[in-house]
């Protein structure tokens, strides 16, 4: 931004042990695109000249798990002609859309969802991207060509975006290779880190880069400790999928002795930049380790759920006061309060309990024990300034339609629960990064998404 904003929010949710709502917030966005002041119950002489926001404000969410192309399949995974259908042969149906897919269409695809994800209370996305290759699996000539494609659907939406280039050398444990349908996502220590290098070179704004690990299985100790011990030596953001499947958790348990999160504790060097991404199966022991490391998680549940994967043991983690964001990783929904909703019920139906995250947090309110988790957990999956309303912070916010339904005649203490609990969800009306309006061109995004969708799947 060339110089200051000030905005005047009727109600802010503003950040504290808890979080909670202020009236009459005026906020100013410094140059920079930060928070440079914060100051509920403003009178109208101070409001004067603010653009006054036309609902109440939440701070932007992290989405901390994204595959940007699994956005062309959503919905076309839902037919089984198998009598045993789950996450693996769902990875196979997953392969037919990553064998096929152009840095065009990647384009039109991400710049569809971004502004969607932008829709649904969103404002940074961490991009977990190992699709590198052509589609012979050859390097294209451009080895940033898949990566740019991201970078520019972001540009194009104002979405804030850390790209996570992902290691993937080997099919499984064991394995001294790829499978020929996992040919475009070969990749060595060297290239992913060239890739983080190079974005982050690019000296964009809202733009980062981390790296990721696709999981235990798909690369080797060597490769895992050469990859973190760069990312440390840079401060990026790390992450991996892990634990996600128990069938994994059986293969990791025959090839190595250990179990995924019990062999990364022993071997790599786990800290807050560490982000584990699902840790579905897990032992309590290993969640004390992964706590008393300062790890962090990404829970995905509506990916978790859609794949059979199990349900996350998150109150054994909130318990411990454990550290974690929230993901949409295949992009079946892309609302981030249909995301916590998913979350907390999961934990109801498995425990038969109401409520599970307020009375683990020793909250009032479950929704802001949920939002306020995933708000503080945000800024090290992203690598980002992003931990909510308050100085400092980027000036990233959401403005709620005032008259949705959704929010008819609740009491202004209870309005985050009906965002989270009550559905159809209240509606966001439009979405701030770095105190700019997001600039999509819904329409003209959409009919790319389409063409690119008529193209992949002709």
């Amino acid at each position: 931004m060339s110089a200051e904003a000030r905005f005047l929010a009727p109600l802010a949710w503003l950040p504290g042990d808890s979080g909670g709502w202020a009236r009459d917030v005026l906020l100013t966005v410094a140059a920079d695109g930060r928070w440079q002041a914060v100051q509920p119950g403003a009178t109208p002489a101070q409001a004067r000249g603010a653009q006054r926001l036309a609902g109440p404000v939440l701070p932007g969410l992290v989405n901390a798990h994204s595959h940007a192309f699994q956005r062309a399949i959503v919905g076309l995974t839902e037919h089984s002609g198998e009598q045993d259908d789950d996450f693996w042969s769902w990875r196979d149906r997953m392969y037919r859309a990553a064998l096929r897919i152009t840095p065009d269409q990647l384009e039109a695809i991400a710049t569809q969802l971004y502004g969607e994800l932008l829709q649904g209370g969103y404002t940074q996305v961490c991009e977990f991207h190992y699709l590198h290759n052509d589609l012979d699996g050859r390097p294209y000539a451009d080895p940033m060509a898949l990566s740019l494609a991201l970078v520019r659907a972001a540009q194009a939406t104002g979405m804030g975006l850390t790209l996570l280039p992902t290691l993937y050398m080997r099919s499984g444990f064991g394995a001294t290779g790829l499978r020929e349908d996992q040919r475009r996502f070969a990749s060595t220590p060297a290239s992913v880190l060239r890739v983080a290098e190079a974005v982050n070179g690019l000296g964009l704004p809202h733009v980062r880069a981390g790296v990721a690990l696709h999981s235990l299985r798909a690369v080797d100790e060597g490769a895992l400790k050469e990859v973190a011990q760069a990312a440390r030596s840079q401060e990026w953001p790390v992450h991996i999928h892990i634990a996600e499947q128990t069938q994994e958790v059986q293969a990791c348990l025959a090839h190595c002795g250990r179990r995924p999160i019990e062999w990364l504790l022993e071997q790599a060097p786990l800290d807050s930049r560490w982000n584990l991404v699902h840790a579905t199966h897990t032992t309590p022991q290993e969640l004390q380790g992964l706590h008393a490391a300062g790890a962090a998680i990404v829970i995905c549940p509506s990916t978790e759920a859609n794949l059979g994967d199990g349900v996350f043991d998150y109150a054994g983690w909130a318990g411990l006061g454990g550290a974690w964001s929230i993901g949409s990783d295949s992009h079946v929904t892309r609302r981030a309060t249909e995301e916590l909703r998913l979350l907390e019920y999961s934990q109801r139906l498995v425990r038969r309990q109401r409520n599970l995250a307020a009375r683990v947090a020793g909250s009032g309110s479950t929704a802001a024990a949920l939002f306020q988790s995933a708000l503080r957990g945000g800024p090290a999956a992203a690598g980002a300034p992003l931990a909510g309303i308050a100085p400092g912070q980027r000036a990233d916010f959401c403005v709620l339609q005032a008259d949705a339904p959704a929010l008819a005649g609740v009491p202004v203490p209870h309005l985050l629960d009906a965002c989270v609990f009550s559905s159809p969800d209240a509606a966001l009306t439009g979405a701030w990064v770095a105190g700019r309006a997001d600039r999509l061109d819904r329409a003209a995004a959409q009919a790319a998404f389409v063409r690119a969708m008529e193209r992949l799947w002709a």
